[in-house]
């Protein structure tokens, strides 16, 4: 897939940060963008003001899986190229053990149960030559890690992409491309003022990931250049 293919992106999360940014971005692009909020928020809709493509809001608070089956109805004869779960938290930067059990949970079911969800329910509404992705990090390579910081937030991600590896050997042959991408240190409400790169240069290499990785029919575990990151 190049630059200049257009087609239908469902994006989870749209509301602020790298979500909001990758909406923007392929909404620049010339797509049609579904993307989804847990509340309604002003200025959603001029995210499409100057754009050659669409934009379509829906709800959708990722934690309920009721309202995860409602989207999938809703959207039962929209054809999808690109299946993208961007929406995600964090947690305070302590020693696991101070985390207290709801916390733990929260995180847990917002950055890995919910994503599995989504995608094990829009599957079917993604083209075989389509791309499911999710948004992961660089925290959650087991390999790399050498600090242990924001402690349950690195486990969530460690677990998403070993869920992702589950389902990748569950569908073994199929065609679509399956992606945990990991943005870099952005300038979001995760990565904080100080972070290295603003939402609009990650997503432009996020995007640019994605369609390099068009109908590769396999997992790919790749930060915002689209290099390999080690398990």
């Amino acid at each position: 897939m190049s630059a200049s293919d257009r087609g239908v992106l469902l994006v989870i999360g749209i509301s602020r940060g790298i979500g909001r940014g990758l909406a923007a971005e392929f909404l620049r692009r010339g797509w049609s963008v579904i993307g989804t909020v847990r509340s309604l928020q002003d200025g959603l809709e001029a995210l499409a003001e100057g754009t050659a493509g669409s934009l379509r809001i829906e709800h959708l608070d990722v934690t309920k899986p009721e309202q995860i089956v409602v989207l999938r109805e809703r959207l039962a004869s929209v054809r999808l190229d690109v299946l993208f779960v961007s929406a995600g938290i964090s947690d305070d930067d302590v020693p696991v053990a101070t985390i207290d059990d709801a916390t733990f949970n929260n995180v847990m079911v917002t950055n890995a149960l919910a994503p599995m969800r989504i995608i094990e329910t829009f599957q079917d509404l993604v083209t075989d030559q389509g791309t499911m992705a999710a948004m992961s990090s660089g925290q959650g390579s087991i390999s790399r890690n050498d600090r242990g910081d924001f402690e349950v937030y690195r486990a969530s991600k460690s677990a998403l992409n070993q869920l992702m590896r589950s389902y990748a050997a569950r569908h073994r042959g199929e065609t679509r491309s399956l992606l945990l991408i990991a943005p870099g240190w952005v300038q979001t409400g995760l990565g904080g003022p100080g972070a290295h790169m603003t939402v609009e240069e990650s997503v432009i290499g996020v995007v640019d990931t994605i369609q390099a990785d068009h109908a590769i029919g396999e997992l790919r575990f790749v930060d915002y250049k689209n290099q390999t990151i080690p398990w």
